[in-house]
């Protein structure tokens, strides 16, 4: 499948070793060094397949490696899965306190429900 997006990934240590900021909501290691990948395409859904089983494989192959999806594609994750992945807790406290009403649509809606 092509294109395909390589992009190494690494948390900025603007004053040296200890120095990052976390990102509660994609959460990086220092000094670990990741790799964005990226590929755009289709693939057929076969006989006893359903849209997203693709996805799905590679939620899960992410995972293994100790990675996560970038939120650029669609997503399939359960709630309690996304919100163990991208921050539930930091989000909500976030999303509270900016938008008390809840008038605006969530991360988790958007990114897996498509809202």
């Amino acid at each position: 499948m092509s294109p395909v997006w390589l992009c190494p990934l690494r948390l900025r240590e603007p004053a040296g070793s200890g120095s990052a900021r976390h990102w509660p909501l994609y959460p990086l290691s220092p000094g670990q060094l990741y790799v964005n990948v990226g590929f755009w395409g289709t693939v057929p859904i076969t006989g006893g397949r359903r849209d997203g089983d693709v996805n799905r494989q590679v939620e899960a192959a992410v995972a293994d490696f100790g990675g996560h999806k970038s939120l650029y594609s669609d997503a399939y994750y359960d709630e309690a899965t996304f919100d163990s992945i991208y921050g539930g807790a930091s989000y909500r406290a976030v999303k509270d306190a900016y938008d008390p009403k809840h008038r605006l649509t969530g991360l988790y809606e958007k990114a897996v429900r498509r809202r």
